[in-house]
């Protein structure tokens, strides 16, 4: 089989609907465009503001201020309470591990927070992508290290 052969499959393309060209095409006189007004005329399609006497909708709509930050990032908070009550078979807890526990859906799609809630009483090693000053204070009063990842790292060598 060679580019030359290839073809659309039976019945896959239709052929273009030609219309003004006389009423025994189906689609004569108006062209389906109707009688007269603005739809009917050439390269006018009407505005999208103009809704035939209603108010229009962006009038009903109630006023949106200020603006919306697409490169905010949304943290996972994870905080030392819950770090206390994981089972974990050694001492490192990163992104991987808190997924696995169920605390976080996608450790690449989202960074990781730990928070300064509960008591952490066992020395464990936790890297995630931001610490509060208590929650690294306490995870270092316990024994352990707190450290911090670059966003999009899961902690865990790739």
């Amino acid at each position: 089989m060679k580019l030359h052969d290839l073809k659309p499959a039976a019945g896959s393309r239709h052929k273009r609907k030609r219309l003004a060209r006389g009423h025994a095409a189906g689609q004569g006189k108006t062209a389906g465009r109707g009688t007269k007004g603005a739809g009917a005329r050439r390269g006018t399609a009407g505005r999208l503001y103009r809704e035939g006497g209603n108010l229009p909708l962006v009038r009903k709509l109630p006023f949106k201020r200020g603006f919306t930050n697409i490169r905010k990032v949304h943290y996972t908070a994870i905080n030392l309470d819950q770090l206390q009550a994981l089972e974990l078979p050694g001492k490192d807890v990163t992104p991987v591990t808190l997924a696995f526990a169920g605390y976080v859906k996608d450790p690449r799609q989202q960074p990781i927070v730990v928070l300064g809630r509960g008591k952490l009483l066992k020395a464990l090693n936790v890297r995630a992508h931001r610490f509060s000053e208590a929650a690294a204070a306490s995870i270092r009063s316990a024994g352990g290290t707190a450290d911090v990842l670059p966003l999009g790292e899961i902690g865990i060598a790739e």
